[in-house]
C-alpha cells in the first residue's frame, strides 16, 4: 500500500475523512504490532509530507502527464506498447559512444575498453513472484546470465539491488538472495555487491518485494541482433519457461510444473558456445514477448526477413508446460519459454548443435533468415500470423481480464508518449546545458 500515494489523491479531491482513512489502512496492515494512537500519529506525518511535496517549486520538479499510464500502454508487457516505449527509452538517452546500446534493442549493452568488450545487463525480477522470494532470485539471475551470454560474453560477476516493503519480513530478504546465489554456485559467477532497501522507505507498507540483478561480462567478439543476414539459418534450444511459466503455473494451480523451470540448460548450453570458434550472428533468448516479440525486434534491427517453422519450435518446448500452456489457451508463442535463438551462416549450424547437444540439451534448425522484412510463420495449415501482439500471451488470470477490459486507440497514445519523450529530451538537455555552464565541462 503506497500511502504517499493515497494522500496525495485524497488531497487533491480534498477528502474531509482521510486521516481516519490513512489510518485504518496502516492498522490494517501492520495489525496488533501498533496501537491506533500510533497509527494516527504515522497519518498525520503522512499528510505533513504529502502537503508540502504537493506542488513542489522550481523547474527541476516540472512533470507534465501524457496521459498514458503504463498498463493501458502495455509498459513491461513485452507487446507492441513495450516494444514502442523501448524505443523511446533509448531516443531520451540519445546516441553514445558504445558498441551496443538501447537503440539496437539487444538486452545487454557493450562498450570497448582495454581491447576487449565490456557487456553490461541488469533485469527485474518477475513481478509476480514477490511472494516466493527464492523462485524470484532464481529466475531473474538467470535471466542476467542469460543476456550476457547471447552476446558471446562470458560473464565475471554479478549485482543485486533488492527493495522490500515496510512490513516484509526480513526471511524474504535472505530467501531472496538465496534464490540469486544458488545460480551463482551452479555457474561460478559470484555476487559480489548490491544494494538492500525498503520500497518507499516509510511510505509503503505492506510486504511487497521487488529488485534486480544485473551482471558484467567480457569477450573479444559480440553476437548482437544487427549482424542477423540473409542465408542465416535459426536454431533454437529446448525451453521449459522461466519466471512467466512460474506465474502461470502457480496463479492457475498448477504448481507441479513450477519444477519444469528450476534448471540452468539454457546457462551450459550457451556457455558451452564461447568458445567454440564458429561463426555466429546474433543470438537471443526466447523472452520478450515470446518468440513473436523477439524475431519482430531482430527483423527491424537487423533489416531481414525471419521465416519460421511451428512444427520444429513446438516440438523444442517442454512437454509438461506446453501442455499446460494449452490447456489454459495460452499462446506459447507469445511468452518467455527461456530457449536459446541462434542466427548464423548454415556452415556454423551443425557444430552449433553437436556442442549444445553435448551439454545434454536439445537444439533443432527452425527457420532462416531471407532479405526483406517482417516475420512469417509456416505451419500445417499454410503461413500463419506472427505479428507480436499489444501485450504478450496472458498467461494469468488477472491479466486475462485485463485482455478483456477497455482498451484505447493506440495511436492516439503513442502520439501522447512521443510528446512526453519530447519534454523529457528537452528537459535533459536544459538541466546538462546549465549545469556545464556553472561548472564547467569534464574533461
Amino acid at each position: 500500500m503506497d500511502l504517499e500515494g493515497f494522500a496525495k489523491r485524497g488531497l487533491v479531491r480534498d477528502d474531509p475523512d482521510l486521516g481516519e482513512k490513512l489510518a485504518e489502512l496502516i492498522v490494517e496492515v501492520k495489525g496488533e504490532r501498533i496501537t491506533r494512537a500510533y497509527a494516527e500519529k504515522l497519518a498525520e506525518a503522512v499528510l505533513e509530507e504529502a502537503r508540502a511535496t504537493l506542488n513542489p517549486r522550481g523547474d527541476v520538479f516540472e512533470l507534465m502527464d501524457s496521459g498514458v499510464t503504463m498498463g493501458e500502454f502495455g509498459v513491461g508487457s513485452r507487446g507492441l506498447g513495450d516494444f514502442y516505449a523501448h524505443e523511446k527509452i533509448a531516443e531520451v538517452i540519445g546516441e553514445t559512444d558504445a558498441v551496443v546500446d538501447s537503440r539496437q534493442l539487444d538486452d545487454s549493452g557493450a562498450v570497448e575498453a582495454g581491447g576487449r568488450y565490456i557487456v553490461l545487463t541488469v533485469d527485474g525480477m518477475h513481478s509476480r513472484l514477490s511472494d516466493y522470494p527464492f523462485l524470484a532470485g532464481f529466475h531473474v539471475t538467470r535471466a542476467t546470465l542469460r543476456d550476457i551470454l547471447v552476446m558471446r560474453a562470458r560473464p565475471v560477476a554479478m549485482f543485486s539491488d533488492i527493495h522490500l516493503a515496510d512490513d516484509g519480513d526480513v526471511s524474504r530478504l535472505f530467501d531472496h538472495l538465496a534464490g540469486i546465489a544458488a545460480v551463482g554456485e551452479l555457474t561460478g559467477v559470484p555476487l559480489i555487491t548490491g544494494s538492500t532497501l525498503r520500497i518507499g522507505g516509510d511510505m509503503v507498507i505492506g510486504n511487497r518485494l521487488t529488485g534486480c540483478v544485473g551482471a558484467v561480462g567480457v569477450s573479444d567478439r559480440l553476437s548482437p541482433r544487427k549482424d542477423a543476414a540473409p542465408g542465416d539459418v535459426i536454431l533454437m534450444t529446448e525451453g521449459a519457461g522461466g519466471g512467466t511459466v512460474c506465474a502461470a503455473a502457480l496463479y492457475y494451480d498448477r504448481h507441479e510444473v513450477v519444477d519444469e523451470t528450476i534448471n540452468v540448460k539454457f546457462l551450459e548450453a550457451a556457455w558451452a558456445l564461447l568458445d567454440l570458434d564458429v561463426e555466429i550472428h546474433a543470438m537471443t533468448d526466447v523472452t520478450n514477448g515470446g518468440i513473436r516479440g523477439d524475431a519482430k525486434e531482430i527483423s527491424k534491427t537487423a533489416g531481414v526477413k525471419l521465416i519460421f517453422e511451428e512444427e520444429r519450435m513446438a516440438r523444442l518446448v517442454n512437454p509438461k508446460v506446453l501442455e499446460m500452456l494449452e490447456s489454459l489457451e495460452i499462446d506459447y508463442l507469445g511468452v518467455s519459454i527461456d530457449a536459446l535463438l541462434i542466427i548464423a551462416p548454415p556452415s556454423s549450424a551443425q557444430e552449433i548443435m553437436e556442442v549444445v547437444r553435448s551439454t545434454g540439451v536439445e537444439i533443432d534448425r527452425i527457420g532462416r533468415v531471407e532479405a526483406g522484412r517482417g516475420v512469417e510463420l509456416h505451419s500445417p495449415d499454410g503461413i500463419r500470423d506472427f505479428e507480436p501482439r499489444f501485450r504478450e500471451s496472458a498467461y494469468t488470470p488477472i491479466k486475462k481480464a485485463v485482455d478483456a477490459g477497455p482498451e484505447r486507440d493506440f495511436a492516439e497514445m503513442r502520439e501522447k508518449v512521443d510528446r512526453a519523450a519530447e519534454r523529457a529530451i528537452a528537459k535533459k538537455k536544459r538541466f546538462v546545458k546549465r549545469i556545464r555552464a556553472g561548472r564547467g565541462a569534464p574533461p
